[in-house]
């Protein structure tokens, strides 16, 4: 156990230091979204495209690890919701934020650095298949949700399918992660290899999107704070770090995903609620308080709840 604490504390101490640097007045918060801004459209990029283009499948395919995935979501994400709406009594809008929060792990600022330093590249590897779909899902499945809820409250006819699929597609043909990924199999498809001098600089970036990417979450952190709502955030905050890594666990073993990928998908899907969910809750103007009280508990207890996820599966 004190192993795998040693493997998962550096990356909350990270997060730690982000928030104290902003807390103490060190740097402005603004810095640390220039950072986040390096990570999201540079590093994590670079990263994803080095892993896929030097990855080694073993020819397997990647449906069941999305089944195992997305079927924790499913369920996670319909008991959040069940629960804002039936046991607190909110309204549809909340229900969809609600089950945001519970399923919408921090995968790319979270769960790369922690899958690659207690897994190693076949996590990686793993967990770049999932970002392939994940983020397209995701914010596809929150956005549809969100306009239906809103309307239905309105008491307006949902607006054309088309429409709201093609707005999505264009937003995630321009998303620096889809590129990543994208031109990672391409190259990996054409069996192309970089250039001695392009590969280092290549690993040199993709090598400080961790710690990059830890440091500026902890910054943001001071805008989030905990505000209101905490009774369904204790809720949602559970769901998230307990019950979707159970779901994803359980479904791993029911469709015999290997050790590795097991580990690296289960890992991914206990860290903390990622940004995504304030940023819904930003687009619709609903639900700032649920989003932010999550992530922010979520974050604080995630060392803990984490920990006991690697040491439950061996990592």
């Amino acid at each position: 156990m004190s192993a795998i604490i040693f493997d998962v504390l550096p990356v909350f101490i990270l997060i730690l230091i982000g928030w104290v640097i902003v807390r103490s007045g060190l740097m402005a918060s603004n810095v640390g979204e220039a950072l986040s801004e390096f990570v999201f459209k540079i590093a994590v990029p670079l990263l994803l495209f080095r892993t896929i283009a030097e990855a080694d499948f073993h020819g397997a395919s990647p449906f069941r690890l999305w089944i195992v995935y997305f079927s924790g979501v499913a369920i996670t994400w319909t008991a959040g919701h069940i629960a804002a709406t039936r046991l607190f009594g909110r309204d549809e809008r909340i229900g969809v934020l609600a089950g945001v929060s519970s399923a919408f792990a921090n995968n790319i600022f979270i769960g790369l650095p922690l899958v690659e330093r207690t897994v190693g590249d076949e996590g990686l590897v793993a967990l770049s298949i999932l970002l392939a779909v994940h983020l397209p899902v995701m914010m596809v499945a929150g956005t549809v949700l969100m306009e239906h809820a809103e309307r239905k409250i309105a008491g307006k006819s949902d607006r054309s399918m088309v429409l709201v699929l093609r707005q999505i597609a264009v937003n995630l043909v321009r998303n620096p992660l889809v590129i990543g990924l994208a031109a990672g199999m391409a190259m990996h498809l054409s069996g192309l290899t970089m250039p001695t001098t392009l590969a280092t600089v290549v690993g040199q970036i993709a090598g400080i999107a961790g710690p990059a990417a830890l440091i500026s979450l902890g910054m943001a952190l001071e805008r989030y704070g905990v505000s209101g709502n905490l009774g369904i955030a204790s809720v949602t905050s559970s769901l998230k770090l307990l019950l979707l890594p159970g779901c994803v666990w359980a479904a791993s073993h029911l469709l015999g995903l290997s050790p590795e990928w097991t580990a690296a998908i289960v890992l991914t899907s206990s860290v903390p609620t990622g940004v995504n969910a304030w940023l819904i809750a930003n687009r619709f103007g609903v639900g700032h308080s649920l989003a932010a009280s999550t992530i922010t508990v979520t974050t604080a207890l995630g060392a803990i709840t984490v920990s006991l996820w690697a040491y439950f599966l061996g990592a």
